[in-house]
């Protein structure tokens, strides 16, 4: 095990002002102390959590069945038991990452829970459950997912304006990242406007990564597979493989710069706003060809958080190489993005973004879906034994 010394971890969180927070929640990990070693040795400054972890989690482990039980004794509907259970976990995590908050003053310490994501594309119902989840918690260090849908933006904007923190989650295009940060700036507007303090409100902008390259280097493969007619068309396709998630990430934080430099940016800043941090989301590397820290090292900068998950962290902790690189070929990152307009390439990366974010929804619904219909066969399974 690398010790705490030489744990780039911790370099990345001292010297170049990037937040570690770690993709996994599970009871397991918080009742065995598991947790707390992460957060002393490794580095961890928040958590997230998501419907397919907490599948895993609840499906599969005797761990949650004393408070199965307890929920089926209550006449407790199965969304009810499942709400139960996940809410203590957050809690839990909260109590545990609540002296980093402290100690950051709300810059860490987070944990991150989503709202129910069959209600991805509901305004209201996802404005009512953000405020539901965040009071029936009960930690100011918790943070509410809410998708960067159309219809989740509007909802961000008013729970900002009550005081809720927010991390808006799957964020692919630089366009849907800007439009989140303005939705950001409204809500804190809003309640400036009523009177109250911002200095004790967050948010996270979860920019998708990985994602983005399966997608696109499948599209590549697709095209070198039906055959290319020129030996140039052929390398051009295969030099932007793997690299358009980190070009596009470095554009985003370009973005950011610019509306951190704003007169109605600074307005908020001067009465205590937060700057709302690009987190980067999906940094597990899935092809083994690249680097599997590839979506650490390349993006490491200040005023942003990279959120992995355990095996990612390890590996960081073993041989990831810090260097302020969100900067770094930041003209080449740009020059890759327009490339793929290129008719050699004839990539249409905005129909690419839109694909991503209905998958990504799927992609939590399903799960969600899947540990209902689990957690209502334990819960018939433990009645009959009960």
């Amino acid at each position: 095990m690398t010790s705490t010394a030489n744990n780039p971890i911790f370099r990345i969180v001292k010297d170049f002002g990037q937040s570690i927070w770690m993709d996994n929640l599970t009871r397991d990990l918080v009742e065995s102390g598991e947790l707390k070693q992460l957060i002393e040795n490794r580095g961890v400054r928040g958590i997230t959590s998501n419907p397919a972890i907490f599948e895993k989690a609840i499906a599969g482990n005797a761990v949650y069945d004393a408070d199965i039980e307890a929920g089926i004794r209550e006449g407790k509907s199965v969304l009810e038991i499942y709400e139960s259970l996940v809410f203590e976990d957050i809690r839990n995590a909260c109590d545990i990452l609540k002296p980093i908050y402290d100690e950051t003053h709300g810059l860490d310490g987070y944990v991150s829970i989503e709202v129910t994501p069959t209600i991805a594309n509901d305004t209201e119902k996802t404005i009512s459950e953000a405020r539901r989840y965040y009071q029936e918690i009960g930690r100011e260090n918790v943070m509410i997912k809410i998708p960067g849908t159309k219809q989740g933006l509007p909802a961000v904007e008013q729970v900002i304006s009550e005081g809720i923190n927010v991390n808006i989650t799957l964020l692919f295009s630089v366009d849907s990242y800007k439009e989140t940060f303005m939705a950001y700036i409204r809500g804190l507007e809003k309640r400036v406007n009523e009177g109250n303090d911002i200095n004790k409100i967050a948010s996270v902008a979860s920019f998708f990564l990985s994602r983005i390259d399966i997608k696109i280097d499948g599209a590549i493969d697709d095209k070198l597979e039906a055959g290319v007619d020129r030996i140039e068309k052929e390398v051009e396709l295969k030099t932007i493989k793997g690299k358009i998630a980190i070009a596009n990430a470095k554009v985003a934080y370009q973005e950011f710069k610019k509306i951190i430099q704003s007169d109605r940016w600074k307005a908020l800043s001067a009465k205590g706003a937060n700057v709302q941090r690009l987190l980067w989301a999906s940094t597990s590397t899935k092809n083994p060809e690249y680097s599997d820290v590839m979506y650490v090292d390349e993006l490491v900068g200040p005023n942003t958080v990279n959120t992995l998950p355990p095996s990612t962290i390890e590996a960081c902790a073993d041989h990831c190489d810090p260097a302020n690189r969100i900067e770094a070929n930041v003209e080449e990152a740009y020059n890759l993005i327009e490339s793929l307009k290129d008719p050699d390439i004839d990539i249409n990366l905005d129909e690419v973004m839109v694909e991503l974010l209905d998958e990504g929804i799927d992609k939590f619904v399903k799960p969600f879906e899947s540990l209902m219909a689990s957690l209502e066969e334990k819960v018939k399974r433990l009645a009959t034994v009960s």
